[in-house]
């Protein structure tokens, strides 16, 4: 690093995406990408807009904020549209935590959640999931700091219950809540209706995972009035055109397509229930999963050794250095075809393997 590296940020940790080699063609199911393609309409945005790229695009993002509010049955004042949900989730956190304003989130969770909170200069406590892995509510409720959780949990897939998310949002009208929901279409129920309830109630989204648009990079937020206005000071001081043309047409399209959105949430659905019972098959402990990947680990290979040697067949699947989960995988669901990959090269590397 430089001598001008301010000295907050020379003591970042960054964020270690899912690995995206280029030596081979890998089967890539570490990253949570939805299998399929956007849908139709979205696709056929690209040429239409093409010759628009001259221009900014709306730093209101105004037709596609429409779509949302239409959608979820919110006011327009009640939505917020990102470069992708990290971008939101970035947003949030150097606008209302830091040393005085702690935040509190899981020890086992999404990465990011204490690279953001160090990037803001908040102070944060990491709350143990309990031993099934699922997020402890009861601790959460003891906690007099603001909170930030998954729901489902990355990298569990595991879920709480929309009343729990309703009394963490009542216990201490003084303190947010705010609950990212990357993976709330594959089994979970969403607490979107609720900030009509709570004020102190943010909701983030994405794009990326059921409707299959990753690589355009849109996130939406929803929350009360005044936190939006919070939120959309940060962004104006930041970068007013966060999303670009293109995305904002494409974000549109898949909103709209409803059908489509549907499909491949079912479809991503029965291969995950059929990925549960073929690793169950193979002696896999398989939690419970209401997101669009599983974690899984075999007593008989560590959590690093099976990557590795899954990798070394063309399959790539997510490992995590923590202790406590250390001997797991998290395994994207894919389509039936790379599935059928997946448990092919399990099974080879199984038969060779002696813990």
């Amino acid at each position: 690093m430089s001598k001008f590296l301010k000295e907050g940020y020379a003591r970042l940790v960054p964020y270690v995406p899912g690995e995206q080699p280029k030596d081979r063609a890998y089967v890539k199911l570490n990253t949570n990408e939805n299998p399929y393609p956007p849908c139709p309409a979205a696709q056929s945005v690209l040429d239409d807009e093409a010759k628009l790229l001259r221009l900014y695009s709306d730093p209101e993002s105004s037709e596609l904020v429409r779509a949302i509010a239409d959608l979820y049955g919110v006011s327009e004042q009640n939505v917020l549209v990102t470069n992708g949900s990290d971008e939101s989730l970035a947003f949030l956190f150097c606008a209302f935590f830091d040393q005085k304003r702690a935040v509190a989130f899981p020890d086992i969770t999404y990465g990011f959640y204490p690279i953001f909170a160090d990037y803001a200069g908040a102070s944060y406590e990491e709350i143990p999931l309990r031993e099934d892995f699922t997020i402890d509510v009861e601790a959460m409720l003891r906690s007099k700091k603001h909170l930030v959780f998954a729901n489902p949990n990355a990298p569990t897939g595991l879920k709480i219950e929309l009343s729990d998310v309703r009394r963490l949002a009542q216990s201490d009208p003084d303190r947010l809540v705010v609950v990212d929901e990357a993976y709330v279409d594959f089994g979970a129920d969403s607490a979107v209706p609720l900030i009509k309830e709570y004020d102190n109630l943010i909701v983030v989204q994405t794009f990326s995972k059921s409707r299959s648009l990753a690589g355009a990079r849109l996130g939406m937020t929803f929350a009360p009035k005044a936190l939006l206005d919070d939120l959309k000071t940060v962004k104006y001081s930041f970068n007013p055109y966060n999303v670009n043309r293109l995305t904002e047409k494409l974000g549109k399209a898949a909103i709209e397509d409803v059908a489509y959105f549907t499909d491949c949430v079912n479809k991503v659905k029965k291969t995950r229930t059929e990925a549960k019972v073929r690793l169950e098959s193979l002696g896999f402990f398989v939690l419970p999963s209401y997101s669009n990947f599983l974690f899984a680990r075999h007593e008989r290979i560590g959590g690093k050794d099976l990557y590795l040697a899954l990798k070394d067949r063309g399959v790539l699947v997510r490992h995590f250095d923590k202790a406590r989960i250390a001997d797991f995988v998290r395994v994207t669901v894919g389509t039936d075809e790379q599935m059928d990959i997946l448990y092919a090269a399990l099974q080879d590397i199984l038969e060779k393997t002696t813990r």
